[in-house]
């Protein structure tokens, strides 16, 4: 039952709406109410809720979505997160799976998208002539024409127009306070991964029998090979976060605001401070879409060595799930907060671009290596979860507890090391990434069914993982 799945838990300062099964309810840790009753402590907030990938992060869950009036509203840069921007993006492909069945065609693969994208923490993209300056003001609008690859043929053109935003409008002045170290750095990154969970994947594709008809509409079938991103902002939303967090707190000190956790900042909407950081931090959302589009764009040109000049790359989608903006919801606007969350808009929904219109934009959610991934759509019962979802399959243990309770021959085991079905990694040893296996995180497949089960979205398509890029530390 669709009660069975979400839960209204009453802590001391409000209610925060839960939405997971039984078993991932139960298993949820005493900090996450904690730090719940924190976040509804900031005034005048008219709802909270967490997803079921929900888990600990610093002043705010990851999982959280967190909502007031645009009017009376604050922003918290807690529940933002400093990886601001930080999402997801779908490429579908004109390959099958079958045509990269040869595990050695896929190492040829993975070794040449090194080449065309840098993975190395401290590596310089392939995109100097690019000026920074006109990404974080314009988004994909402040690329050269010749990074719109299917710019030449408008009919088919996907690269502006399938994205949650293509453009961020932003007061300029607010980027003046930046030195010069931060826009050099940043300008280094553009189309970089990072490391962490960030990734690159090449999947294929089973179409949900019950959605067929719209993943058909979005020109999606059976076997088809796709790339999926995930990454985030880089240098430039961490500088942002830092940069507004010492501002934040003396906002807060001089209106004599705060909770129990130090970290938890937030301002009211109308300070000049709170001002300065939604501008900052819509520029950090531009930067993290076009990171992304540069990700994809080295990825086609290392598709095109390997494969010809035959080889296409469709943009289906790219959305964040670490952000806060303005969102109108039954006639009344609202400033909504997701960190760690998606949004998944149903079908007929006005704020769906042209494209999905008629059926609901793609939600894109990932699961953690070795396991699989998701293509969802909107339900129209996510109207009271103010249309989010999970954002992926959230961990149960740190980076040092997994290293620790985690073999390498169990993370080899899920890999399918040394078999024909090997999901190919770029590490040499995967000791390396042995905190990013898929032990270290929540069953993907549990979270999938408790957002189903809510009846915040559905299933249009499972991605199996066939090979991943993942930065280097």
């Amino acid at each position: 039952m669709k009660e069975d799945y979400i839960q209204q838990v009453q802590l001391p300062s409000g209610v925060v709406h839960v939405y997971a099964g039984p078993e991932l309810f139960k298993a949820l840790e005493y900090q996450v109410f904690q730090m719940a009753n924190n976040n509804l402590q900031i005034p005048n907030q008219v709802y909270m809720s967490y997803t079921p990938d929900v888990h600990v992060g610093v002043g705010t869950c990851i999982g959280t979505t967190a909502v007031w009036n645009t009017l009376n509203g604050y922003v918290s840069p807690s529940i933002v997160g400093s990886d601001i921007g930080c999402g997801m993006r779908v490429h579908t492909t004109n390959l099958h799976k079958d045509e990269l069945k040869d595990v050695k065609l896929r190492r040829k693969l993975v070794k040449t998208i090194e080449k065309y994208l840098p993975v190395e923490d401290h590596a310089r993209g392939h995109f100097s002539d690019i000026r920074l300056e006109h990404i974080v003001t314009k988004g994909l609008h402040g690329l050269p024409k010749k990074y719109i690859p299917d710019g030449y043929t408008p009919r088919k053109a996907t690269s502006l127009t399938h994205v949650e935003s293509s453009k961020f409008t932003l007061d300029e002045n607010a980027l003046n306070r930046f030195p010069d170290h931060v826009w050099h750095r940043s300008h280094r990154q553009l189309g970089t991964l990072g490391n962490g969970n960030h990734f690159a994947e090449i999947q294929s594709i089973e179409i949900a029998e019950k959605n067929r008809e719209v993943a058909e509409a979005w020109g999606l079938f059976d076997g088809q090979v796709v790339v999926m991103i995930h990454s985030g902002s880089r240098a430039w939303g961490g500088s942002v976060s830092q940069y507004c967090s010492s501002d934040m707190l003396k906002v807060m000190r001089m209106n004599g605001l705060g909770t129990a956790d130090p970290k938890l900042l937030f301002a009211p909407l109308d300070h000049p401070e709170a001002l300065n950081y939604v501008n900052l931090m819509y520029s950090a959302l531009n930067y993290a879409v076009v990171n992304r589009h540069l990700i994809a764009y080295a990825i086609r040109e290392a598709g095109k060595n390997v494969f010809g000049s035959k080889f296409e790359m469709t943009t289906l989608y790219d959305l964040m799930h670490n952000y806060a903006w303005e969102e109108e919801h039954e006639g009344q606007s609202y400033f909504v907060h997701r960190k760690g969350a998606t949004r998944s808009l149903p079908a007929g929904h006005p704020g769906n671009p042209q494209a999905y219109l008629n059926t609901g934009h793609p939600a894109l959610i990932p699961g953690s290596m070795g396991t699989a991934s998701y293509i969802m759509v909107g339900a129209p019962g996510g109207k009271a979860n103010f249309h989010s979802i999970c954002h992926g399959a959230g961990r149960i243990r740190s980076r040092s507890a997994t290293k620790r309770l985690i073999t390498l021959n169990e993370f080899a085991s899920s890999m399918r090391v040394g078999t024909n079905d090997e999901i190919v990694v770029n590490h040499r040893s995967l000791e390396s990434i042995l905190d990013e296996s898929p032990q270290a995180y929540k069953d993907v497949d549990q979270i999938i069914e408790s957002v189903v089960g809510a009846g915040l979205a559905e299933v249009v398509a499972k991605c199996k993982p066939m090979a991943a890029v993942k930065g280097a530390k």
